[in-house]
């Protein structure tokens, strides 16, 4: 079922002044960044404050907490919005930024300095991280953007979440993959265009035999 994401969805109608500033900070530092190495694409930078307002309507949909993965975390949308949002508004959410590009990890780590997030950044694929996490730690929400094909990374993740986690996908339709121990969610139509959508599967430990 499709469903129109909250009312509240543009940056001016629920950003905190310190929101707005280090939004601000990683914007600039974003195109500071993408001139010279290359972070995000033509769409992306021609259109950067939609991308911005779009990574802030997922952070009110999702209300992350607890432990959060973004896997292939690029330039940092949506997980840097994300974590700005999370961090203003006391959910308690700590980012886990998975990225094997050298160039965007390096980028990713000095804005999550300037910014003062509590984020952790990883410079791997994703195959050879998850065998080196602490065997105790279970995330409770894993997001992506368009990163390869769900089906087959989001299985090797089962061990490292917590029951009720949720899997968000920021997609170009409405379809939910369907995978063992993971429920069909909710799809939300995002404000950016009329092909973007944010796809929700919840993981139950019950329905996973291992």
């Amino acid at each position: 079922m499709k469903k129109e994401p909250p009312s509240i969805l543009h940056p001016s109608s629920f950003i905190l002044p310190l929101v707005d500033e280090r939004l601000s900070v990683y914007r600039s530092e974003l195109l500071k960044w993408n001139a010279k190495v290359n972070l995000i694409g033509p769409e992306a930078t021609s259109n950067l404050d939609e991308h911005l307002a779009e990574a802030l309507a997922a952070a009110e949909i999702l209300r992350p907490r607890g432990e959060v993965m973004d896997f292939g975390s690029g330039g940092g949308l949506p997980a840097i919005p994300m974590a700005i949002a999370s961090d203003v508004n006391q959910w308690g959410a700590r980012f886990h930024l998975v990225e094997a590009d050298q160039k965007k990890w390096a980028f990713l780590k000095h804005i999550v300095r300037e910014c003062a997030l509590s984020s952790q950044v990883y410079g791997d694929r994703l195959q050879r991280l998850l065998p080196r996490l602490p065997s105790d730690l279970r995330f409770s929400l894993v997001v992506s953007r368009a990163v390869g094909n769900p089906e087959e990374w989001v299985p090797s993740l089962r061990e490292h979440l917590e029951d009720g986690a949720r899997v968000a996908l920021f997609q170009g339709t409405p379809d939910t993959p369907e995978i063992a121990g993971f429920t069909r969610g909710e799809a939300y139509s995002l404000p950016r265009g009329d092909s973007n959508y944010l796809v929700i599967m919840t993981f139950h430990v019950e329905h996973y035999a291992g």
